[in-house]
């Protein structure tokens, strides 16, 4: 992490500002108090504040705040060979699917143990699937998002009736339902260059702009015990040419392509959520991610819980297509930053899922003018995964496979 407090220009992609730092990837935030940085209110239950700034290209790092869990935790993403990124942490959409498949286990051991069944072992399978066609360049880019799908791996003796009416409606349970089923369209204010401006086709949020989080992202501090366990690459990725999702594909001004990110979720005994992320499309490195619910709700909030992650991977998405759009282009945009806010029903309660509409402020350094700004914000949320998956109504398919 820069010292003096400002992320590097976003055109410098040789150097990895987080393996530098000398800091892991993900922590708990000891100092959290001392940044000044203001929470929103808490509509629903579990709301989450996301202050994330560009580092390079494709490296973003954020603070996240779950506001009821009482914790703040110091995220890290990055891109792999791809998008021409560091691979130094984990992609976007290993958020998103980190946080569903941990928010449908919670969901499911929750409810299990308001029936009184027990489950002997549980595994979770989850497959997120996401397309992106057009042409930057036209305009026409667009990122969509297809069902998710749901395998439930699991060894219990409740009969077969009884166990699709646990899984179902735990399912529903889950705050993630809130995000899949309603069309949701993202509120956006934009601040270019420390001025306030109005956003183009992008729907507005009628309210003033959060301040920029500015360089507080340079004064966290690790709290005790923090040893990088919370997420580990398992496998790294193979930079490869002249192959389906190899090296420099995801950059290309035309694209017809689909996306594949898979994560499979287990309990630790001492009831932590280990979750095994892999990105099959494009061609991406394997990580560990660990998720833990609060102290309260349902966890010891030992690691990030599913909301949080979730969060995250929406902000960081999002920033990724800023940043990619740009590159594209060959225009400049020095730095980037996004304060968002998402709110989420909370977990455990057996009701139906709900969310809000993600809420993103935008502040963008360039040179290139207010209309390519609003430009960047426009092609940024078209070709956002995470917010094509937030727009579109989708239903998740779920099988279950006893063992």
């Amino acid at each position: 992490m820069p010292t003096d407090g400002a992320a590097p220009p976003i055109g410098i992609t040789n150097d990895d500002p987080l393996r530098r730092s000398g800091l892991p990837p993900f922590f708990q935030i000891a100092n959290a108090d001392e940044l000044g940085l203001a929470l929103p209110e808490n509509r629903h239950g579990q709301s989450v504040r996301v202050w994330a700034r560009s580092l390079t290209a494709m490296q973003k790092e954020a603070i996240v705040v779950p506001v009821r869990a009482g914790t703040a935790w110091r995220l890290a993403s990055d891109e792999g060979p791809y998008l021409d990124g560091l691979d130094a942490a984990p992609c976007p959409l290993a958020f998103m699917t980190t946080g569903m498949v941990s928010s449908y286990m919670h969901e499911i051991l929750a409810l299990a143990k308001q029936r009184d069944v027990a489950l002997r072992e549980l595994v979770l399978v989850q497959d997120n699937h996401y397309t992106m066609e057009g042409s930057a360049l036209r305009g026409t880019l667009t990122g969509g998002a297809l069902p998710p799908a749901l395998e439930v791996r699991i060894d219990t003796d409740a009969d077969n009736d009884g166990l699709h009416d646990l899984v179902t409606e735990a399912v529903r349970a889950s705050p993630v339902d809130g995000l899949l089923r309603p069309r949701l369209t993202a509120r956006f204010t934009l601040t270019v260059n420390g001025d306030n401006l109005p956003v183009g086709r992008v729907a507005a949020l009628a309210r003033r702009a959060e301040p920029d989080p500015g360089d507080q992202f340079s004064h966290v501090r690790p709290a005790a015990g923090q040893d990088g366990e919370t997420v580990t690459r398992l496998d790294a990725v193979r930079p490869l040419t002249g192959v389906a999702g190899g090296a420099g594909t995801s950059l290309r001004a035309e694209q017809r392509r689909q996306l594949h990110v898979r994560a499979v979720c287990r309990r630790r005994p001492d009831r932590v959520k280990e979750i095994e992320q892999h990105l099959y499309r494009p061609l991406g490195s394997t990580f560990r991610l660990l998720s833990d619910e609060a102290a309260g709700l349902g966890g010891t909030g030992t690691a990030p819980d599913a909301v949080s992650y979730m969060a995250a991977g929406l902000a960081f998405c999002f920033m990724t297509q800023l940043g990619r759009y740009a590159a594209i282009l060959k225009r400049n945009m020095d730095r980037y930053r996004v304060v968002q806010d998402a709110h989420f029903s909370l977990g455990g309660s057996g009701h139906p899922g709900t969310a809000e509409a993600v809420e993103t402020h935008v502040h963008l350094d360039t040179s290139e003018g207010e209309d390519f700004a609003r430009q960047c914000l426009d092609m940024a949320e078209q070709t956002c995964f995470l917010h094509a998956l937030c727009r579109t109504p989708l239903e998740p398919t779920i099988t279950i496979t006893r063992l």
